[in-house]
């Protein structure tokens, strides 16, 4: 009896070191030692790499996905589709058990997160406007991923999913929910934070600092800075309405400027300063201004709102170093924040 329970007590901290053994193998110091800096900061701090800038947004090749952190299997090619966001896109996990779902309200929308089971790490998001029977479309980030083709799985322990290719092949092409991307231009004082805050969204496609509602052609920064040309400061944002209504972006522009403040924020003055939104198209423009009802009814700022909603004109981008400014100098000049949700 007491030999026996020697040998139940030896089995018991066996498991207990490979339960600590597996988390040890999942702390945050080991993780930052196994992941890249891009990998970490998605899977564990629930970053965002850039659209059609990463891994896996265009591999058609066969074979599956799996957790970076765990290796456990998430999607499959042969339900990988051209979305056009520049993320990888799925209609469907690889089973459903694989993934859990969070509510996630930042950037002043609210989304459906995607996570693994196993691991916990955040992937991306999935969305309703999917080409599959069910109407999803799992955006995920490349960083969360691992790829492992075809011919590999076999050898690297995932037999099980090597038969559906023997028996399926090459995924089919498969329709994507590709839609025409659309341009916002805004204006919101210094254009280098403006931006700085904006490249981050999930859906911005690209952005360029620039001139625009002037009187004199061809500006330069230093004619507007006088505000003698009436041109603003602004920002052209090139985005997909799949992933990133216009709605959502004019919200989250109402957030990272004061938008009460007539020709001002906060120590820049002049209208070269001023809060506009230069509308495309008459869609673009009665949803602006319903945004702007929105936000006044909201009471989020004490005064009244004094955002110029006007028809685009000619845009002039500004000069080479002053497009993405705060990614070349980190520590540049900006009085743009985030404000609440």
């Amino acid at each position: 009896m007491f030999g026996a329970l020697i040998r139940i007590a030896a089995l018991g901290m066996f498991w207990s070191s490979v339960i600590m053994a597996e988390d040890n193998k999942n702390s945050a110091e080991d993780l930052k030692k196994r992941l890249s800096p891009i990998q970490y900061s998605v899977t564990q701090q629930c970053g965002t790499e850039p659209p059609f800038k990463n891994e896996y947004w265009d591999n058609h090749a066969p074979g599956i996905y799996v957790d970076i952190v765990s290796g456990e299997p998430l999607f499959s090619s042969l339900d990988k589709f051209d979305s056009g966001t520049g993320w990888p896109s799925f209609t469907k996990p690889i089973k459903r058990d694989v993934l859990a779902e969070k509510r996630d309200i930042s950037h002043g929308m609210v989304r459906t997160e995607v996570r693994s089971t196993k691991a916990d790490s955040h992937l991306g998001h999935v969305f309703p406007d999917g080409p599959g029977p069910d109407g999803l479309r799992y955006c995920i980030n490349s960083a969360s991923l691992r790829f492992i083709p075809a011919e590999r799985l076999e050898a690297e322990g995932y037999a099980e999913y090597a038969r559906d290719f023997a028996k399926n092949g090459k995924p089919d092409s498969k329709p994507g929910i590709s839609k025409a991307s659309e341009v916002a231009v805004l204006a919101g004082g210094c254009f280098w934070g403006v931006e700085e805050l904006i490249r981050k969204l999930p859906g911005v496609v690209s952005t360029e600092v620039g001139y625009t509602g002037g009187r004199v052609p061809n500006p330069t920064y230093q004619r507007i800075s006088t505000g003698a040309t009436g041109h603003a400061e602004s920002i052209r944002i090139e985005f997909n309405p799949s992933v990133l209504s216009y709605a959502d972006l004019l919200r989250y522009f109402f957030r990272l400027h004061d938008p009460t403040t007539l020709n001002r924020q906060g120590n820049d003055r002049g209208t070269q300063y001023r809060s506009a939104i230069f509308f495309m198209n008459e869609t673009q423009r009665e949803t602006a201004e319903q945004v702007i009802k929105e936000v006044d009814a909201s009471k989020k700022w004490n005064n009244p709102i004094v955002t110029q909603v006007i028809a685009a004109t000619q845009w002039y981008p500004a000069e080479e170093y002053h497009q993405d400014y705060l990614q070349k100098h980190p520590d540049g000049y900006t009085c743009h924040w985030l404000r609440g949700e």
